[in-house]
């Protein structure tokens, strides 16, 4: 059995192991959480080297590729230097392939439900998911991008892909260099809800992105809302039932009652693929193809 592990920063209570069918190929896809100790995951890192099939980089991006221009997190490149045998991959393939078929996805399922509430789109931080943003924006989704604000508490809302390559281009050399924990939230960060922002989760019918800045920030209604986002526990699927949440859409398969991050994911297929590398965008669209991923649908309220 092939074995690919998500190593995170994140809180170990979302910790999770499940055995998949991949091709063809069982794969037990595993994450262990290190409540923000980026050390502590290096070291884990470097304890199981070369003994299992492909690395997932959790609660945290080695980069972020936007618009076709990669700009490093100098912060995160340290917990994973002990990694020198098995592949490594953070995630940023799923998020500029998988991802990419959410608002088609959506127009074919809720298409009805979306004309009537208005095709508008938050997403929390569109520079760390360019395909999602690039392609709601091309579905033609009234888009506000929320990278200043839920990134670094600055109150700009940015409104379109142009201005947002802007903000890549300024910002990401800056950002990239600040400690991770200042742009993200890691440990037990990840459990606390301070809601803010909240005329930006009424404007929109669809709030998409990273999971962790949805919940951090959301208010207690979101009724009639549509989440688009990934790594979800039963607890999230839950708390967004309480808001009010009418669909919640995961751009990861959900497996015994979750859904992990598109760094997991990518690791499994990583390691179902037998290569022993990083895939590139087509190898992975041709698996995810094969294997018939697409996003998922659930009916909350």
């Amino acid at each position: 059995m092939k074995h690919a592990v998500s190593i995170s920063i994140g809180s170990s209570k979302r910790n999770k192991a499940v055995e998949v069918n991949l091709l063809g190929e069982m794969v037990r896809i595993e994450r262990i959480g290190t409540d923000g100790d980026m050390e502590a995951a290096a070291l884990k890192y470097k304890e199981m080297d070369g003994t299992v099939d492909a690395f997932g980089v959790g609660g945290a991006d080695l980069g972020v590729l936007a618009d076709g221009k990669w700009y490093p997190l100098f912060s995160v490149q340290p917990m994973v230097r002990y990694v020198k045998k098995t592949p490594l991959v953070d995630g940023g393939g799923l998020k500029n392939t998988l991802e990419n078929k959410a608002p088609g996805f959506l127009d074919a399922k809720i298409g009805d439900y979306l004309q009537k509430h208005g095709k508008k789109v938050l997403i929390t931080v569109g520079v760390d998911r360019w395909g999602l943003s690039k392609s709601f924006a091309d579905a033609g989704y009234e888009t506000i991008f929320g990278d200043l604000m839920f990134g670094l508490d600055i109150p700009i809302a940015v409104h379109t892909i142009k201005q947002l390559k802007t903000v890549a281009a300024l910002l990401m050399p800056i950002a990239g260099r600040l400690p991770f924990e200042w742009i993200y939230p890691t440990g037990e960060k990840q459990e606390k809800r301070t809601p803010k922002w909240g005329k930006y989760y009424a404007w929109a019918t669809v709030i998409a992105g990273d999971c962790h800045y949805i919940k951090r920030f959301m208010p207690d209604d979101l009724t009639g809302k549509v989440i688009v986002t990934n790594t979800t526990t039963p607890d999230d699927v839950e708390a967004f039932r309480k808001a009010g949440v009418k669909y919640l859409i995961t751009t990861t398969p959900v497996l015994e009652g979750r859904s992990f991050g598109t760094n997991m994911m990518e690791a499994a297929l990583v390691a179902a693929s037998g290569k022993n590398r990083p895939l590139s965008f087509d190898e992975l669209n041709e698996m995810l193809d094969k294997l018939g991923f697409e996003p998922q649908l659930q009916e909350l309220n």
